[in-house]
């Protein structure tokens, strides 16, 4: 059974390059992969796919810019495997990236998300310990050795208190990701909110703890770019409202607590509030002390 991988393109095309590069490169080379290019300007990544002489790898470039929202449902839509995985274009796969996923798969075919293990890297692709990876890893993430597969209000709760998975690197069992969608209106935030629609409806999050992807974390990210301004969060900030109806309406009285507390996202917008103040931007500055002490 293959692995559907598929790369919603749309950035660097250097970083593009590693990314698929990273893919023929796997150990097991048991895998499907699909390029969805979103209009991207330039010729540079479809010249480079049509060289790629591999009747596994598939080429698809869009007409008009459809945005990530779109394209993430594009990709859902093209899966023809059990399981099927949405990778950043500009992350990078270690070797054993594939056998990891299908023996996880194999063990815990129940899992409808996997979660495997994640190093960070930095533009240069250096392997970094951020601040950020360091609360998710050390403090947030539940802890535990080996595989533990995760459900119900007590993840639900968890993953509201702090995010700790990483989008690229998950993969989802194709026919319970279909029973859900990605929501409009959040662009930064829809990775979470589909993971905790899916929690709702009852799935569960496999955790397998072998490192075999690594994520490149940069300041030109999207999220990295709407953070100092404050933008990002009154994203988060409605989403988490969303959440905290969703968890009443099942009676899960600590995940809608979570949701409202929201403790690891104010900690955020406090952590940049003196990037802001040196920078001198009273909007961002206002911005960011709202969603640290708002509702």
């Amino acid at each position: 059974m293959p692995l559907d991988i598929f790369i919603p393109y749309w950035g660097d095309p250097g970083y593009m390059k590693q990314t698929v590069n990273s893919v023929l490169d796997q150990t097991n080379q048991d895998w499907l992969l699909t390029v969805v290019d979103d209009a991207y300007p330039g010729t540079e990544i479809s010249d480079f796919m049509a060289a790629i002489d591999d009747p596994r790898v598939k080429y698809i470039r869009k007409e008009n810019n459809a945005g990530i929202t779109e394209n993430y449902r594009t990709c859902v839509s093209l899966a023809t495997q059990e399981v099927m995985v949405i990778l950043g274009c500009d992350d990078i796969l270690l070797p054993n990236y594939v056998d990891t996923i299908l023996s996880a798969h194999d063990a815990f075919p129940e899992a409808a998300i996997i979660q495997p293990g994640v190093e960070v890297i930095d533009e240069s692709s250096q392997v970094v310990a951020t601040l950020v990876d360091v609360v998710k890893q050390r403090i947030v993430k539940p802890r535990g050795g080996g595989r533990q597969l995760l459900s119900g209000e007590s993840i639900a709760t968890n993953l509201l208190h702090g995010d700790w998975l990483y989008w690229p690197s998950l993969a989802f069992r194709t026919d319970r990701i279909r029973r859900v969608d990605f929501r409009d209106g959040f662009p930064i935030i829809q990775d979470l909110a589909l993971i905790m629609d899916m929690i709702y409806n009852g799935d569960q999050l496999l955790v397998d703890p072998t490192v075999c992807f690594q994520y490149r974390r940069h300041s030109n990210s999207a999220s990295s770019t709407k953070l100092v301004d404050g933008s990002r969060f009154a994203g988060e900030r409605e989403y988490f409202h969303v959440a905290a109806a969703q968890a009443d309406a099942l009676g899960w009285k600590s995940a809608a607590r979570s949701a409202r507390l929201r403790l690891t996202s104010r900690a955020h917008a406090v952590a940049l509030l003196p990037k802001a103040a040196a920078s001198r931007n009273g909007q961002a500055i206002k911005a960011l002390v709202r969603h640290t002490f708002g509702k």
